[in-house]
């Protein structure tokens, strides 16, 4: 068993988690052991997480509810907590990009978060994050949960032609991610159109950039340089950017254009061809 802590429930949504988990587990009549034995973990797990030492999964989180009949609490309570794990810079834009009705995006090196496959993910946050790959990954994969609802936000990106060619975590993990942008193509609220190199200059040249739109709210434009976002709603910067956009989409190719050459580079880049001995590789 792991040693229990006294947490302070109001220390972050992961203390809160874990102090709840123990209380209805106790109140439950369990050990860690026999509710891990009723979700399939670890008892060890159970403690981590109670101590809070361990960021729960959305899966652990409903087989909890469904242990402890909580009616869901756990289920709510988990997207606040792997929130909480996004860097305290970028949480901010996380929770407007949650609430816009319209997403627009330019991306010059790498596919877009809410479009990154978890494989992709893993590699591209590996980079500055090998400590906290899992958690970050869960993190980016809840932040995906907005284009499932039941009215996503309509998304628009355009990607520059060197995310293509750009091979992150490997062949294997490129062709699964071209694959999972081709899989998008039938969502008739988002379309992905590719900036292709044969343009030469363009209007996003100064590095990517998003553009959210409310119901209710003003425009948006979030940015980010190595460490830090920055996000205004100055109507200048909006009306410059908004205009940016709009050249951008107007260069790149069309989204069924578009589609063409992601399946082509895909194929000749990231597909399988056979080595010199005849053994197919990926």
């Amino acid at each position: 068993m792991v040693n229990i802590r006294d947490l302070d429930p109001s220390a972050s949504p992961l203390d809160y988690y874990g102090a709840e988990l123990r209380c209805l587990r106790e109140d439950a009549k369990l050990t860690q052991s026999g509710l891990g034995g009723i979700v399939f973990c670890t008892g060890s797990l159970i403690g981590q997480i109670e101590n809070a030492r361990k960021v729960p999964t959305r899966e652990f989180s409903e087989r909890i509810d469904a242990a402890l009949n909580t009616g869901g609490t756990f289920s709510r309570l988990v997207g606040l907590v792997l929130r909480s794990q996004l860097p305290v810079w970028f949480q901010e834009y996380a929770e407007m990009e949650a609430k816009a009705a319209y997403l627009s995006t330019y991306q010059c090196q790498i596919v877009y978060g809410l479009l990154q496959t978890p494989e992709y993910a893993r590699a591209v946050i590996r980079v500055d994050h090998a400590d906290r790959v899992d958690t970050m990954v869960a993190a980016r994969m809840e932040r995906q949960r907005i284009l499932t609802r039941g009215t996503p936000p309509v998304l628009w990106v355009v990607l520059d032609e060197a995310v293509l060619h750009r091979e992150i975590g490997g062949r294997e993990v490129m062709r699964k991610q071209l694959a999972h942008l081709l899989g998008l193509r039938d969502r008739p609220w988002l379309n992905i159109q590719v900036l292709p190199f044969a343009v030469g200059q363009h209007a996003g040249m100064m590095g990517s950039f998003n553009l959210l739109r409310f119901d209710d709210d003003p425009d948006l434009h979030y940015c980010e340089s190595y460490d830090s976002g920055h996000m205004t709603a100055n109507p200048q910067v909006i009306r410059e950017r908004s205009v940016g956009y709009a050249l951008l989409q107007a260069e790149a190719l069309s989204p069924a254009r578009s589609a063409t050459l992601i399946a082509r580079v895909m194929e000749e880049r990231y597909g399988k061809h056979p080595e010199p001995d005849g053994r197919a590789v990926a």
